[in-house]
């Protein structure tokens, strides 16, 4: 099964407009600027609310330590946990009796925005880079696997600010992450990228 058609069922992501009050930006922002921005994170820590492709939501929060480390933490009824760390994607459902299922980070489309250093400019990996009146929306995908999906990343300007993202996975599915507000560079709790339990975050 695919993975983005998997997770429709738990929603990985995702993943990204409701959210902080920002600027909206006044004309598209250059792939060198936005790319600046991205390796300029190293850890997040926001909320989010999530479109499925079957048009329910989805709420929870959210944690990311760059590069590589990401935790999507759904609020209940749901309260599956995804988890992106050394390179793997790790779902833990509560509401199965199954292991946790594994996939490879660099077969979702999420794995640009976690790379260790990011250059949108990369031939051939943005396939799209418009203005949409509100907000510079950059379409990337790997290159060399264009089957793995590709992701549709909102920025805004004034600062330069990631607000949203939309996954198409291969099968025509989409799912739309709206970002909260994102508070930067604090120390996040290293039991976030090990533990697939809920409530993690209570420890700290």
């Amino acid at each position: 099964m695919p993975i983005w058609c998997d997770m429709k069922r738990i929603a990985f992501i995702l993943a990204l407009l409701v959210g902080a009050p920002a600027a909206w930006a006044a004309e598209k922002l250059p792939l060198a600027e936005i790319s600046d921005y991205l390796n300029g994170l190293n850890t997040v820590q926001t909320t989010f609310t999530q479109i499925n492709d079957d048009g329910s939501l989805s709420t929870g929060k959210l944690w990311l330590q760059r590069p590589g480390r990401m935790r999507f933490e759904y609020d209940p009824p749901d309260s599956s946990v995804v988890l992106a760390k050394g390179g793997t994607v790790i779902i833990h459902d509560p509401k199965s009796n199954q292991p946790p299922e594994q996939y490879p980070l660099n077969r979702t489309p999420l794995s640009i925005v976690l790379a260790r250093t990011v250059d949108l400019g990369r031939a051939n990996m943005v396939v799209g880079h418009a203005f949409d009146g509100t907000a510079t929306v950059v379409t990337a995908q790997d290159p060399e696997n264009p089957d793995y999906g590709r992701i549709e990343l909102m920025f805004t300007e004034a600062p330069v600010e990631l607000r949203k993202w939309v996954i198409h996975d291969s099968a025509g599915s989409r799912t739309t992450v709206i970002l909260g507000p994102l508070t930067k560079g604090n120390s996040l709790n290293e039991n976030l990228f090990i533990d697939g339990q809920p409530g993690v975050s209570a420890s700290r």
